[in-house]
């Protein structure tokens, strides 16, 4: 049982320690049995928390596995064992602070630690199973609005640790703070699963059940046209009965931020004829934009430099991502920030008529706490604004703390975004977005390996928390380097883990055999995974009954060689 407080806190300008229940600073009241635990900080003086967590002893075998619920959707998120180590940014990004920082930007690098044999840590969920059982045990917040919940375990030294994320929270004198409201469930995956998502954490099933279709982005990458995207889509026509959404990626504006400032040379009819000729084919209309995000470059961040974030420590304006040459942070509780970002969604589903929005580069809200807020509260306040501005109109969330947006988006990406390379290689034309996406840098950047696992291993949030987005796979031979086994691989692991299917290929270019492939893939069937674990170092055994019939699919990483011919 969690017996041991350790916390860190701001008294004016004195930073204290307080490892007792009933202090200096504050009186915590903990309750915790076999079920649950909750925990109710009250303050006895004005305070800044900067750091909470309890702490226990929990013995871990050899058999023992801990499921690290990564910090957002993209981080990598699998079960690990006391051998394992979970690796954080490259070695290179710690040569300086400032290519650390850069290097860090989508992840939680900056207040959390990697690299040490044994150590992991979850964000908002994770759960206990010993090797080869099907029985879990979870613990899982109910709501991270007053701030992220980490669960984090040293396997090597018998350690369980709670941690509240509580870093720049402000508390006056008598105010009261829930800081822990976990439930402990054990069980079965699925019946664990349905107690925690529906009945404890209260999300509803999702207006979502399955998307099958396209996005431009991992062929042509910003290098979309009109011509290209009518073209592309006319090329679905042989598989249009598996066909239901068809999304334009990024590359149709001027700059990031800028999103009704159209490049008219690229779209000369404009965004609503691109929707309205989709709406043709009968397919759902879906567009890509980051809400939160202004190119450098981009009119917007020139012309309303108040609207952006500055960092806590200097003052400075904050980059929110690395992506376009860096994109800055607009401040969601700006008032003009708000009425800017309405408008947007208001023309692009209402005027231009898109029926469903991408959201991508969410966490670049909650990078830093700020007005007295945790980065938990300050991204649940960002998903609920996006909520309410898109009205019922779909969201497919990306690039988001998952606890944020469970039970509220739509759909939402699982995984980092896959990799046109199964494995890095130095032949062809290495661009830019090649190198990126082939490279591992951090738990974030692309790698079809790592959406792969994420895929995998979060397949339990699908129709529970959301819609699972596993990101796309390939059918195409042109600008790719996968093997046909490997595309075959990569398209079954997705329709079977996930329900939002997308391809960026021209399908026009298909022989028959791809089509079949193709609509083999997108088809709605009735999959349920039965059991998922890895069975060596680089190899996953991935168990899933296919309209009733039980099948075995096993992997490996590295190769893509796998039994995927069996079960096709």
């Amino acid at each position: 049982m969690f017996e041991k407080l350790k916390s860190q806190i701001l008294i004016g300008k004195a930073l204290v320690n307080q490892n007792d229940f009933d202090g200096r600073a504050f009186s915590f009241d903990f309750k915790q049995d076999k079920n649950s635990i909750k925990g109710v900080l009250k303050a006895k003086c004005d305070i800044v928390m900067k750091s909470f967590e309890m702490e226990c002893e929990k013995d871990f075998d050899d058999d023992d596995l801990f499921f690290a619920n990564g910090y957002q959707a993209w981080t990598t998120t699998r079960e690990f064992s006391k051998n394992d180590t979970f690796k954080g940014l490259i070695k290179a990004a710690g040569i300086n602070k400032s290519l650390k920082h850069f290097a860090g930007l989508s992840g939680d690098y900056h207040f959390e630690k990697y690299g040490e044999e044994g150590k992991f840590h979850a964000y908002t969920y994770c759960y206990f199973r010993e090797k080869g059982e099907k029985e879990i045990k979870l613990y899982g917040s109910r709501s991270e609005r007053n701030g992220f919940t980490i669960f984090a375990v040293d396997m090597k030294n018998d350690k369980f640790v709670l941690k509240k994320d509580v870093d720049g929270l402000k508390l006056t004198a008598g105010q009261e703070y829930e800081i822990f409201d976990i439930a402990i469930i054990k069980g079965d995956m699925d019946e664990v699963m349905d107690k925690y998502f529906f009945d404890f954490v209260g999300c509803k099933k999702p207006a979502i059940d399955h998307l099958s279709g396209y996005t431009s982005w991992y062929n042509y990458f910003q290098d979309i046209s009109e011509d290209i995207i009518l073209r592309d889509l006319n090329g679905l026509d042989r598989a249009s009965d598996e066909v239901n959404i068809f999304q334009v990626d990024d590359g149709y504006q001027q700059a990031v931020g800028d999103w009704l400032l159209i490049d008219e040379k690229k779209f000369p009819n404009g965004m609503k004829y691109i929707a309205d000729e989709i709406h043709k084919k009968g397919y759902k209309a879906g567009i890509w934009l980051a809400p939160f995000s202004a190119q450098v470059s981009s009119k917007i961040a020139n012309e309303h430099p108040d609207w952006l974030l500055t960092h806590n420590r200097n003052g400075k304006k904050m980059l929110g991502c690395q992506g376009w040459g860096g994109a800055y942070t607009l401040d969601i509780y700006n008032p003009e920030v708000r009425a800017y970002i309405k408008n947007v969604f208001d023309t692009v589903l209402n005027d231009w008529g898109f029926d469903m929005v991408k959201l991508d580069f969410l966490y670049s809200q909650c990078i830093e706490p700020r007005n007295g807020k945790t980065r938990g509260e300050i991204m649940c306040d960002g998903v609920d604004f996006l909520r309410e501005v898109c009205g019922d109109k779909w969201i497919l969330g990306c690039g988001v703390p998952l606890g944020a947006c469970m039970g509220i988006f739509d759909a939402c990406r699982i995984s980092c975004d896959a990799s046109k390379n199964w494995k890095f290689t130095l032949k062809g034309n290495l661009s830019v977005n090649t190198l990126v996406s082939s490279i591992r840098i951090n738990c974030e950047n692309p790698s079809s390996q790592n959406a792969i696992i994420n895929t995998i291993f979060r397949n339990h949030l699908d129709g529970r928390a959301f819609c699972n987005d596993p990101d796309v796979f390939f059918l195409r031979d042109i600008n790719i380097n996968y093997t046909m086994e490997q595309k075959l691989l990569h398209g079954k692991i997705n329709s079977v883990c996930g329900n939002v299917l997308f391809v960026s290929d021209n399908a026009g270019d298909f022989d028959e055999e791809r089509i079949g492939y193709l609509k083999e893939f997108f088809k709605d069937k009735d999959y349920k995974v039965t059991f998922a674990e890895y069975v060596g170092k680089e190899d996953i055994r991935l168990d899933f009954t296919e309209n009733g019939e039980e099948k075995s699919l096993i992997f490996n990483l590295i190769t893509g060689e796998s039994n995927i011919r069996e079960v096709l």
